[in-house]
């Protein structure tokens, strides 16, 4: 087999094992991930609510399409870049669900509506005039979410009246198209007490559900209202009026999700070496650069071992039963946070029953596009 070398610098052969690929590798268990794409698009099947799922987790554009194929209606994404990437992968319908404001971001979200259908939220006035202002240049239209604040205290309109004002702005402009509302409830997305996340979730749609309300009153489109996250999901999905959740993590899943998310497995492992053993202490090659430790430092490998530290290159764990591990042994980590692991790689290597089979582009990281 060739050996490929991708913009992970991480040296790949398809049809080798996994436990022979060069250390730390972003491994992706195709397996898991497809039954976590399943199960998630049979949960919404019982829901009122559509999935469009969020890709900023895996920023993959052959995931996306395994979404779209199990029932998505579209993607979500965080930045213009990833909607451009989307778009030129070839994704048909794309929710950018941030404001989007510097000249460059505008440029490539109009680039983006030229191939595809491509939805931006707005909570300021002059950005939108900016965004239609571009839009009609370049001959392109942009759909528009007006972002309502549900409590998360980040963007979003602050009042009903001040995202009424910028929904009849919108109506008045040539190169942009009113879609509706977006609001996240990320403030409740992580709340650990199931009962609590879904009393809190709750009312964050009721309130954006309520502004959805004056703008039908007051005789502005509202086809879309868009919400939701893995850890809400069940909650927001299940509120009549909410017409899509952009649930993202389920697909990979990691340790911060995971106990907020029942029925869906690890499917995103950082390949590691242990490279120095002394005592009970094992350390192993997949430090901030290759792990990350937002949100908590990583687990052990196989959930055993007690974090020790966590460097730029290094990881360590103690054993305080003796090391059951030696030097140049390997292990398979679970991120604590995909999405900022993920952002660490250039490539997915795709495996199957322990074999390499693919090797997917992890796209528009910060610097990369």
């Amino acid at each position: 087999m060739g050996v490929a070398e991708r913009g992970s610098g991480t040296r790949t052969a398809v049809g080798q094992p996994v436990d022979e690929l060069e250390t730390p590798a972003l491994v992706l268990d195709l397996t898991t991930a497809t039954r976590n794409i399943a199960f998630m698009a049979e949960r919404f099947g019982e829901l009122p609510a559509r999935l469009r799922p969020h890709v900023k987790a895996h920023k993959c554009a052959e995931l996306a399409r395994m979404q779209l194929e199990h029932g998505a209606i579209g993607v979500t994404t965080a930045t213009a870049a990833e909607a451009e990437a989307m778009a030129a992968a070839g994704l048909p319908d794309i929710l950018v669900a941030n404001e989007v404001v510097d000249p460059g971001g505008i440029e490539r979200l109009i680039d983006a509506a030229l191939r595809a259908r491509v939805t931006v939220a707005v909570d300021d006035r002059t950005n939108l005039e900016t965004l239609a202002e571009r839009a009609r240049a370049k001959g392109a239209v942009l759909g528009i979410v007006v972002e309502f604040d549900v409590g998360m205290g980040r963007g979003g309109a602050r009042s009903a009246e001040e995202a009424l004002a910028i929904g009849r702005a919108a109506t008045d402009l040539a190169g942009v198209e009113l879609a509706g509302l977006f609001g996240y409830e990320g403030h409740c997305a992580s709340e650990p007490d199931l009962e609590t996340r879904s009393r809190e979730a709750r009312a964050s749609m009721e309130r954006l559900l309520g502004v959805a309300d004056r703008f039908r009153a007051d005789g502005l489109p509202v086809r879309t209202v868009s919400a939701g996250a893995t850890g809400t999901f069940p909650t927001t999905g299940s509120m009549p009026g909410i017409t899509e959740v952009q649930a993202g993590t389920y697909v990979l899943m990691d340790r911060f999700h995971e106990p907020l998310t029942a029925g869906c497995g690890f499917a995103l492992s950082v390949e590691t070496t242990a490279i120095s053993v002394h005592g009970d202490l094992v350390v192993f090659d997949a430090g901030r650069k290759a792990i990350g430790g937002d949100f908590g430092p990583p687990a052990g490998p196989d959930g055993g071992g007690e974090f020790a530290f966590i460097h730029e290159e290094h990881l360590g764990f103690r054993f305080p039963g003796g090391a059951p591990y030696r030097v140049g042994d390997r292990a398979a980590l679970i991120p604590t946070y995909a999405p900022t692991t993920v952002n660490l790689f250039g490539a997915f290597q795709v495996a199957e029953a322990g074999q390499i089979v693919d090797v997917w582009p992890v796209l528009a990281r910060h610097g990369d596009t």
